[in-house]
């Protein structure tokens, strides 16, 4: 997720309404890992072939999310009546840029991200969980590195505000330790990984791609992960108040695509494979460690993800932790209202028609 950033709320939301954002082409293999740098202006208007009915969906480099591409290529959303415009982003950071901007619809975000924003101002709405990355999040380290507590003094990477640094502050935490025991490096994810890479950090957190990268350097390891904080980082299907208000039923095909493509991938894995193998841009060896890391939800997980609860498994929780995470480490300045964040209609109307 690039990144699957926590990022500074106020500054995003506003700046959103200006940027021109830059997509890849969706058959292309390998994404990049960071941001655009050269924005093209043709990417921000809608292509001439695009309806107006059509719904906009954003997707980026998460394990979780390439499913979406599989739903794309067998016509998945054409069966179940979903009128999709399905737009890969080489940096998540655009996509979630576009979103705030009205050139999206839909996007696959964090949790923390979608708070981030409503707290700079967005109106957004989590319609359904696609995943928890359960060890596809990482600090890794290098040789000299055998413990949390060698982690002081040491330089540590992260893009600032990330899940992955929320991970990171959740293994100090746990440890006895601060974000003031260590020297922080902030850094986008991807050069985050390139930096560790080449030995000019002590540590890195990041997410999976980018863990091969920096697992790279001889020697290097996890420490911990986001397999050891069960719930911290969920990732979902995000959508503007003003779209599901406007269009209910074009979110409801969209959700009803989301486990009828979970439904191929299990029927059909060895093509499923090739489709994400591909969209993921690694070895399918590499692929599957990836896989590994991720709990794609079920429909009854996700029923129960919706519900109140007191620990990180339930979004509501989750979403109070989140918050709380954003204030302290001040990329909130104001306090999000989230009594409105989670719509869980959608995922109890498929569930409905499933038992049929």
């Amino acid at each position: 997720m690039l990144h699957r950033s926590l990022l500074s709320t106020c500054l995003l939301f506003t700046s959103a309404l200006f940027l021109t954002v830059s997509c890849s082409n969706p058959g292309a293999n390998k994404p990049t890992g960071e941001s655009a740098t050269s924005p093209n202006p043709a990417a921000a208007s809608a292509p001439a072939s695009e309806s107006k009915t059509d719904v906009r969906l954003g997707f980026s480099a998460w394990p979780g999310w390439f499913p979406w591409q599989v739903a794309q290529e067998q016509k998945i959303f054409e069966a179940n009546k979903a009128s999709v415009n399905l737009k890969w982003f080489d940096g998540y950071l655009d996509s979630i840029s576009a979103l705030n901007a009205g050139q999206l619809d839909a996007n696959s975000q964090t949790l923390g991200d979608t708070i981030a924003s409503i707290a700079g101002g967005a109106d957004q709405v989590v319609v359904l969980t696609n995943d928890n990355s359960t060890g596809n999040d990482k600090v890794i380290v290098n040789k000299n590195i055998k413990s949390v507590a060698d982690l002081k003094g040491k330089k540590v990477a992260a893009e600032e505000g990330t899940v992955d640094h929320f991970l990171l502050l959740q293994g100090l935490k746990k440890a006895g330790m601060t974000a003031k025991d260590i020297k922080f490096v902030p850094l986008e994810t991807g050069k985050a990984a390139a930096a560790f890479a080449a030995g000019q950090v002590d540590a890195v957190a990041v997410f999976a791609p980018f863990t091969t990268q920096a697992l790279k350097l001889p020697g290097s390891r996890e420490l911990f992960s986001s397999k050891d904080f069960p719930g911290s980082i969920s990732d979902h299907l995000v959508v503007t108040r003003k779209f599901i208000n406007e269009h209910p039923e074009k979110v409801q095909a969209m959700v009803d695509s989301w486990f009828a493509t979970l439904d191929y991938i299990k029927a059909n894995p060895d093509a499923a494979n090739k489709i994400l193998v591909k969209r993921a841009g690694v070895s399918d060896s590499e692929y599957q460690a990836y896989a590994q890391g991720t709990k794609i939800f079920t429909v009854s997980e996700n029923l129960k993800a919706f519900q109140a609860g007191n620990d990180m498994n339930s979004l509501p929780y989750a979403a109070t932790q989140m918050s709380a995470f954003l204030s302290e480490v001040g990329l909130a300045k104001t306090k999000p209202d989230l009594t409105k964040i989670f719509d869980d209609r959608f995922v109890k109307a498929y569930a409905a028609k499933a038992k049929k």
